[in-house]
């Protein structure tokens, strides 16, 4: 009896794992951005900020994509980030706490607001 249900349990354990949610990534379409670049660059990092916080547009499509994923990323800790993208977001989250700390906390309270928008 004991060997029927742990077979039970295998088979359901082995359906449940095939139907589990898979994780979806974002998009690797702009896995090649610079962040060193960006970062080092008083106007284009400026840019991508406005851009984040709403204050400019978005003239580039990967500043649109950092606009999107970057609040979700912050809040889920990068769940559905490609390796590229943790890298990324890394650089910014260090550039920005270590350097800018007052825009830093600009763009947390952004994130705030766009995770309360979605629920």
């Amino acid at each position: 009896m004991a060997f029927i249900n742990f077979t039970i349990l295998t088979i359901f354990s082995i359906i449940l794992i095939a139907f589990a949610e898979k994780i979806e990534l974002y998009s690797n379409k702009y896995d090649h951005i610079d962040a060193d670049t960006i970062l080092s660059n008083e106007r284009l990092r400026n840019q991508y900020l406005n851009c984040y916080l709403g204050s400019g547009s978005c003239i580039t499509p990967d500043a649109r994509f950092l606009r999107d994923t970057f609040p979700e990323a912050l809040v889920t800790k990068c769940k559905r980030c490609t390796q590229k993208q943790h890298i990324l977001f890394e650089k910014i989250t260090l550039y920005f706490t270590e350097k800018e700390p007052d825009t830093w906390n600009k763009i947390l309270l952004k994130a705030i607001e766009n995770s309360r928008k979605r629920h």
